[in-house]
């Protein structure tokens, strides 16, 4: 770990006389779980309130824990594997260049259990730091000419290898949805996070080994793995209207927020600005005409459905649901149920009706769903 100059304004511990604890200037007892070095250095690089957060969840003890202030993956992989049960790195992760090479190879060197500690500014703090700091309207010129640096061009195939060749990655913008999504996908779980001087600081668990997602979905338009007939998984097209990564939070909006009406999550934090208006005119499902066309959808038939929410369904449903082709204008828009309990309902209707009356019961499932559409105004989910 590299040493810094003291900084005099940062907050000091002291030991308290008599116990073994130490007294911050706020009064507050601290725990002595670990030595005067380390206390010293955690304190210098990120402050007091990091450093209790830290200690809320793992011991600061040299022989559980790896304390590194690091970018690079470099120094992730010099940590004997397996030799210690915590990483705490103190360096944000949006100076990393290679954040899922990084995440992987944290993941690699903590047994089933451990806890990787570690912080991002995501483009929400970054906002309201970049306002803060300058003056109306430079503010405003100064956020916009941000955005369009380090939120558009990293995302523009042809500008990708241009602005990562300047930056390295440093200081890139990172959405709380992006930055969960690769923790999940290197194999982690969220246990708790916190916002601390501008920037959230999670805690994660090791639970599997990473996926090594070769083909993660970042562009605009995106592939999704979806249930089609016979249980088989298909690349379902859409614009994106999520953060990138956002596939792989699903469980973990679900154990937070679970379920609004209509079947979609309450609070859901990976949907984007642009995504809500993409949904609001149905934008976002006009690449799903590749699927009709390739022949893996039909027209009316049941949504095709990822692993999670296929999940909550009925075992009968499941297997009813794997007998049919999945379609582009789901039961739902014809019936709006609110709730999961509905929609697996109107599902089940429309199923065993079209196993009597294929033909029909499309056609007459279709005009009531565009009559819901354009007259009621129901909305992409």
């Amino acid at each position: 770990m590299t040493t810094k100059t003291p900084v005099k304004d940062k907050p000091t511990l002291e030991k308290s006389p008599g116990n073994q604890s130490m007294k911050g200037t706020n009064g507050h007892s601290v725990p002595n779980d670990c030595n005067d070095e380390i206390r010293g250095l955690v304190l210098n690089e990120v402050g007091e309130e990091a450093f209790r957060f830290f200690l809320e969840h793992v011991p600061l003890k040299a022989d559980q824990c790896v304390t590194i202030s690091t970018t690079t993956k470099f120094n992730i992989d010099k940590i004997p594997r397996g030799k210690h049960r915590n990483i705490i790195n103190l360096k944000r992760i949006n100076d990393i260049r290679y954040i899922n090479k990084f995440f992987e190879s944290v993941n690699s060197k903590l047994p089933n259990g451990g806890i990787y500690i570690n912080s991002v500014e995501t483009y929400i703090t970054r906002k309201s730091r970049v306002l803060k700091r300058f003056t109306f309207p430079l503010n405003w010129m100064i956020y916009t000419f941000d955005v369009f640096i380090s939120r558009v061009l990293p995302k523009i195939p042809f500008t990708k290898k241009i602005y990562f060749l300047i930056t390295k990655g440093y200081g890139r913008v990172l959405s709380k949805a992006e930055t969960f999504g690769r923790l999940y996908s290197c194999g982690f779980e969220i246990v708790d996070e916190r916002l601390i001087n501008n920037e959230i600081y999670f805690v994660a668990r090791k639970v599997k080994e990473p996926v090594f997602d070769n083909n993660p979905t970042y562009g605009p338009l995106i592939r999704l793995r979806r249930y089609g007939k016979d249980g088989k998984l298909f690349n379902v097209y859409k614009l994106r209207t999520m953060h990138a990564y956002s596939e792989y939070l699903q469980q973990y909006i679900y154990e937070r927020n679970s379920l609004d009406t209509g079947g979609k999550f309450k609070d859901d934090f990976r949907v984007t600005t642009e995504g809500r208006f993409f949904r609001k005119f149905w934008l976002d499902e006009l690449p799903m005409l590749i699927n009709v066309l390739k022949g893996q959808l039909k027209i009316v038939g049941v949504r095709p459905l990822s692993h999670h929410y296929f999940s909550l369904y009925t075992e009968e449903l499941r297997e009813k649901r794997n007998k049919h082709k999945p379609g582009l204008v789901p039961p739902f828009y014809a019936d709006l149920p609110k709730t999961l309990d509905e929609i697996m309902a109107s599902e089940m209707r429309y199923l065993e009706a079209h196993e009597k009356h294929p033909f029909r019961t499309d056609i007459r499932y279709f005009f009531k769903a565009m009559y819901n559409i354009f007259i009621k105004r129901a909305r992409s989910n």
